[in-house]
């Protein structure tokens, strides 16, 4: 005996199922547009941020003027054996776990992850109602830009492979001073720790963020000395100037926050 057909579903009832994700994500998208929308509860409000930002301006001068002195060192050929001597040491001590974890550092620096990072991590932040921070991060990764103008001024040569010292193979390319993966690791992942720091409200996620960040600039210096990729002048003088770019930007972040804020900063 054939079964009873069951009767089809209106056509008006399938559009409201197929609209319901639509419309549940409505709010949330309508309000992460939103400017007048407060900020996650999982960040701290904007005087404590701003309390929570303040650094010396001391630390950017001093960075500089390291940066400045280096600069004049290298164009005046004057670092080439220390340099040297420095990656010949690191080189050494050969282990292969060390050598994975410096590939492990410098990866997010190469093409194409180097262009798509960044850009995610500016969307998170809008995501997260945090328009202003997105737009500093956006400035924040403008180190490469910078990296890329400082390269032109000087075009100093890559370290060349030779009988003691090694160069691992990777997509490389324009002048080695100064380091283009440390400069723009320190804007961009030292920002964002900056960022993590001041806003993230629960302590565990915070000192994750940041710690995770911190440990990736920290590190990828030495791991672009390790491969032959930089010289240790090309390292220090991209640390010096990233610091000095990032402290400037943060000073400035802290001055817009606090006048959105209305408190002196």
């Amino acid at each position: 005996m054939p079964r009873p057909s069951l009767p089809a579903a209106p056509a008006a009832s399938a559009a409201a199922v197929a609209r319901a994700p639509v419309a549940r994500a409505a709010p949330v998208v309508r309000a992460a547009l939103d400017p007048r929308a407060p900020p996650p509860a999982e960040v701290f409000p904007a005087p404590v941020a701003v309390r929570r930002s303040r650094s010396a301006s001391t630390i950017a001068w001093a960075c500089l003027v390291g940066f400045a002195a280096l600069f004049g060192l290298v164009r005046a050929k004057r670092s080439q054996a220390f340099d040297l001597a420095v990656t010949l040491q690191l080189q050494a001590n050969r282990h292969p776990m060390i050598d994975r974890l410096m590939r492990i550092v410098s990866w997010p620096g190469f093409p194409p992850q180097s262009r798509l990072i960044p850009p995610l991590g500016i969307l998170a932040l809008l995501a997260a109602r945090l328009r202003v921070e997105a737009a500093f991060l956006v400035a924040a990764w403008g180190t490469s830009l910078l990296s890329t103008v400082v390269k032109a001024a000087i075009r100093r040569p890559r370290p060349v492979a030779g009988e003691k010292l090694r160069v691992v193979v990777a997509p490389l390319g324009g002048s080695s001073f100064p380091s283009g993966h440390v400069l723009s690791y320190v804007g961009l992942y030292g920002f964002a720790a900056y960022l993590a720091e001041v806003l993230v409200r629960p302590v565990v996620p915070r000192r994750a963020i940041v710690g995770t960040l911190v440990g990736l600039v920290a590190l990828v210096g030495p791991s672009r000395i390790q491969q032959g990729h930089h010289w240790f002048t090309d390292v220090t003088a991209s640390y010096l100037l990233g610091t000095s770019y990032v402290v400037a930007l943060a000073a400035l972040y802290r001055r817009v926050t606090a006048h959105r804020a209305e408190v002196r900063p």
